[in-house]
């Protein structure tokens, strides 16, 4: 399954601390992505949130979490997986400038190594407790398209027929804008069979430092009009709360 998109730069979106400006920011990057649409972007639509059957994983040494970044970013061993969708993932940056996390698009082996180096000196200035403190937590993001919408993206890659979905760059990055919105009101209207530390997670009270997160749209699922795509997010979690408890 393989998704395109128009290399359109812009400025990255971030979203507001306050409950009231997330809902007015939410609403200015629908607009956005209407606009866009009308220009020619795939009017693919976020759903909702879901969970899997085994969403959150401990990460218990350094050495765990590496590997986890490094795959989550294509870079280093895992550079084989970076074909050319690629581009589309949304990855958190923490840049030598940079006091908050910027979400962007990269497009080169280079900028996923430069995020990738600003993951290690956040990893640093956190020192995380790898005693069953460091969380991956992985949620399906649900994308919906609207009739007839697919067949009209066929196309053959390496022989092989698949979808393109033209997007541009503002639009996927309203696409991630709108995940972590949902995963944000997840915390409060989120039920399942979770244990008690996994409990804390989903509601996020048990969370301290978000180390990582990154959306990744170059390995997504298709079937019946609608695509899934893994939102994953690497916390280092609060004094008193341990996944082995």
């Amino acid at each position: 399954m393989q998704i395109y998109s128009r290399l359109f730069y812009v400025s990255d979106q971030c979203i507001g601390n306050r409950k009231e400006r997330d809902v007015e920011s939410l609403r200015d990057i629908k607009r956005a992505m209407e606009r866009e649409a009308k220009k020619g972007s795939c009017p693919l639509m976020f759903d909702r949130l879901e969970f899997g059957g085994k969403p959150f994983q401990t990460i218990t040494t350094e050495e765990k979490l590496d590997e986890v970044l490094a795959y989550l970013l294509r870079v280093r061993s895992f550079s084989q997986f970076a074909g050319k969708t690629v581009i589309n993932n949304v990855y958190m940056d923490m840049d030598l400038l940079c006091r908050k996390p910027e979400f962007k698009r990269t497009h080169s082996v280079m900028e996923r190594e430069r995020v990738y180096a600003g993951a290690q000196r956040h990893k640093k200035k956190i020192q995380p407790d790898y005693g069953g403190r460091v969380c991956l937590e992985t949620a399906q993001c649900i994308f919906t398209l609207p009739d007839g919408e697919a067949e009209r993206h066929r196309a053959v890659y390496d022989g092989q027929e698949t979808y393109a979905f033209p997007m541009s760059n503002k639009y996927i990055l309203g696409l991630f804008t709108c995940c972590v919105a949902a995963r944000k009101e997840a915390a409060s209207t989120q039920t399942g069979d979770f244990t008690g530390a996994e409990q804390g997670i989903v509601r996020l009270d048990g969370v301290g430092d978000v180390l990582f997160q990154a959306l990744l749209l170059d390995d997504v699922e298709y079937g019946g009009r609608r695509l899934s795509a893994n939102l994953h997010t690497i916390y280092c979690l609060k004094e008193g709360h341990n996944l082995w408890t």
